[in-house]
């Protein structure tokens, strides 16, 4: 259960901070800039992975799920608990910013 909740905050501290970044760059007329957003995500992507990556691996997106599991890299009875959890705090957040 650990995996997935970490999954979950993973995701939802991606999606909040790196689309927050965006947000916050349209409402200020483009003061954070694509520089800003871009740090924004590599900084908050290198913490998430730092934080989760012994419990989770660390993938916060779907795809990497699936691509990790076709290479054989990850078992394929994880994919849909995975996914889900990281579809729960994607729209977490979402709806949070909104």
């Amino acid at each position: 259960m650990k995996k997935y909740i970490s999954e979950l905050i993973g995701t939802f501290s991606l999606v909040f901070c790196g689309t927050g970044a965006i947000v916050i760059n349209q409402q200020t007329n483009g003061q954070i800039g694509h520089i800003g957003i871009a740090i924004t995500f590599g900084l908050i992507v290198t913490t998430m992975i730092y934080t989760f990556g012994d419990k989770s691996e660390a993938h916060f997106n779907p795809a990497v799920t699936v691509a990790f599991s076709l290479a054989n890299l990850f078992p394929k009875k994880e994919i849909l608990p995975y996914i889900a959890s990281q579809i729960i705090g994607a729209f977490t957040a979402s709806a949070l910013l909104k």
